[in-house]
């Protein structure tokens, strides 16, 4: 099957063999799908080399015949995100998540679209956190794991003022507030699930009672294997 002026955003990029690289990109129409390329090295293959790096957009020609797509022609269709520190080190973790649990060969049009959102989030510099529990929600909603996030799973509104556990199939579950301050600080706040779900940032300590929790959700659909860049983020925690 021939793919033709194919929109998608490049998620990671390896050598094979010694002139070639193997691509998972994320595609409009296609959903995430395998490229090899061919022959990427030397002068005159630098524009190509410089399209195929992570998070740049690019449109492309291949033909599918298989697991992988020979990539024929790919040209980048903006200047990607210039990332130093927290947010590149952010930039690895959105693609590992959906090299992770998008599938192959499976058209998400709605996470193509949160992708490009993030990227210009990410260009902008706008709040990190706020930006990833976005993105980490919209994730969950394209794959079809999403939740209703102004109501808990017994269909009771969301209240401000209590603590929820997020249950990856059930969604929010209110939680008793007889918790120790440890246990109640792993547990979303009523106020952080209200503002996911009408998009609105909230206070930096509802944002970060987010983090664990959706932590916990991801872990679940990722089958309890956790990330690389959730590593990277650990080591860079300790002294």
């Amino acid at each position: 099957m021939r793919i033709e002026n194919q929109p998608g955003y490049v998620l990671h990029a390896r050598p094979w063999r010694e002139t070639s690289l193997l691509v998972e990109a994320l595609t409009l129409e296609h959903g995430r799908i395998g490229l090899l390329a061919r022959g990427v090295q030397g002068p005159r293959k630098q524009a190509l080399r410089a399209a195929l790096q992570p998070l740049q957009a690019i449109q492309f020609d291949a033909v599918l015949g298989g697991e992988l797509a020979q990539l024929r022609r790919a040209e980048s269709t903006d200047v990607a995100p210039r990332l130093q520190g927290p947010s590149m080190l952010a930039g690895f973790y959105v693609n590992e998540l959906v090299m992770r649990l998008a599938p192959r060969h499976d058209p998400l049009p709605e996470l193509h679209a949160a992708f490009g959102l993030l990227r210009e989030r990410l260009r902008h510099a706008e709040p990190l956190a706020w930006t990833l529990r976005r993105f980490e929600r919209d994730l969950l909603e394209a794959l079809g794991f999403g939740f209703d996030w102004a109501s808990a799973a017994d269909g009771a509104p969301i209240d401000p003022a209590a603590r929820y556990r997020l249950d990856p199939q059930e969604g929010p579950l209110r939680q008793l507030s007889e918790r120790s301050s440890q246990q109640r600080r792993s547990l979303a706040t009523g106020a952080a699930l209200l503002a996911l779900a009408e998009d609105q940032q909230p206070t930096a300590d509802d944002l970060a009672s987010l983090r664990l929790q959706m932590r916990a959700v991801l872990l679940h659909h990722l089958g309890g294997r956790g990330l690389k860049s959730w590593e990277m983020l650990g080591d860079l925690s300790r002294p």
